[in-house]
C-alpha cells in the first residue's frame, strides 16, 4: 500500500506482543479461529494492493507530465508485487485467494467509488492519506500477529515512494497557487472520515477480525485499547496533513 515509513504512532512492538505474536505461523495456526482472522486479514490486504496497483495505474493517466506518469506505473508495479506476494501466502497456508478476498470488495469498492479524486493532485492526497490511514490500522492488527505473518504483512505495507512524491508534488502546487490548499483539505478529511468508516465495517462484518481486536484472539485488547488505536491514527493524520502542507 501506499503509505510513508512506518509513523511514529506505531505500537511498539517488544511491549506489544502477546502470546500469539510470540509463536510462528505453525504453532499460531492450530487455533482455528486464529487463523479464521488470519485468512480474513491477508485477504483483506491482498484486495486492498490490487485494488491500489489499478488505482495508480488509473491515476497515470492524469499526470501532468511524462516523468510522472512513468513514476506512478512505477509504484503500481510495486502494488502488484505486494499482491501476488499475499496472494501467495494465502495458497501456501492452504486458502483460496479469490474466496478470501471476496468479502471485501463491496466494502473497498464502495470506499473508492465514494472518494473517487476528481483530478491529479486529489489522487495524489488520496493514495497518501486514505491509504496510509488503511496502512496504520493494519501496522496495529500486525503486533498481534504470529511472527511469521506480522513478518509479510509489513512488508507489503512498505512505502511504494508515493509519499515523497505526493508531498513534493503538493506542496509545490500549493506554493504555486495557496488557494489549492484549502479544497485539498477539506478532501483529506472527507477521506479521513470515509476511510475510518470503511475499516470499522469491515471489522465489525468479519468475527474472526473483530474477536482479533476486542479480545479472545492473540490475546486481542479490550474496546478501550480500540479506541487509543483510532486516537493514534488519527495522531498521524494530523501529522501527515502537516507535511502535505494542509490544515487537518
Amino acid at each position: 500500500m501506499t503509505s510513508p515509513d512506518t509513523p511514529e504512532n506505531a505500537p511498539d512492538a517488544p511491549a506489544a506482543r502477546t502470546q500469539i505474536a510470540a509463536q510462528d505461523w505453525a504453532s499460531a495456526a492450530a487455533d482455528p479461529q486464529y487463523r479464521a482472522a488470519v485468512v480474513d486479514l491477508l485477504g483483506a490486504l491482498a484486495y486492498g494492493e490490487l485494488a491500489a496497483f489499478e488505482r495508480l495505474a488509473e491515476d497515470a493517466k492524469l499526470a501532468p507530465t511524462l516523468a510522472d506518469k512513468a513514476e506512478l506505473a512505477k509504484m503500481a508495479s510495486a502494488e502488484f508485487h505486494h499482491f501476488e506476494q499475499l496472494r501467495d501466502r494465502l495458497t501456501e497456508i492452504g486458502a483460496e485467494p479469490t474466496a478470501a478476498m471476496d468479502p471485501f470488495v463491496a466494502a473497498l469498492d464502495g470506499f473508492h467509488k465514494q472518494t473517487a479524486p476528481s483530478d491529479w493532485l486529489e489522487g495524489l492526497v488520496k493514495a497518501y492519506v486514505g491509504d496510509s490511514i488503511a496502512s496504520d490500522f493494519y501496522r496495529e492488527v500486525a503486533v498481534r500477529l504470529d511472527s511469521d505473518t506480522r513478518e509479510l504483512v509489513l512488508a507489503v505495507l512498505a512505502d511504494t515512494g508515493h509519499a515523497d512524491f505526493a508531498v513534493e508534488k503538493v506542496r509545490a502546487a500549493i506554493e504555486a497557487d495557496p488557494r489549492v490548499g484549502g479544497r485539498l483539505a477539506l478532501w483529506a478529511r472527507r477521506l479521513m472520515g470515509e476511510a475510518l468508516s470503511q475499516s470499522q465495517r469491515v471489522v465489525a462484518d468479519r468475527d474472526a477480525l473483530s474477536t482479533m481486536l476486542v479480545g479472545g484472539v492473540a490475546d486481542g485488547f479490550d474496546l478501550a485499547e480500540v479506541g487509543k488505536m483510532f486516537s493514534r491514527i488519527t495522531e498521524a493524520h494530523t501529522k501527515r496533513m502537516a507535511a502535505l502542507g494542509l490544515a487537518a
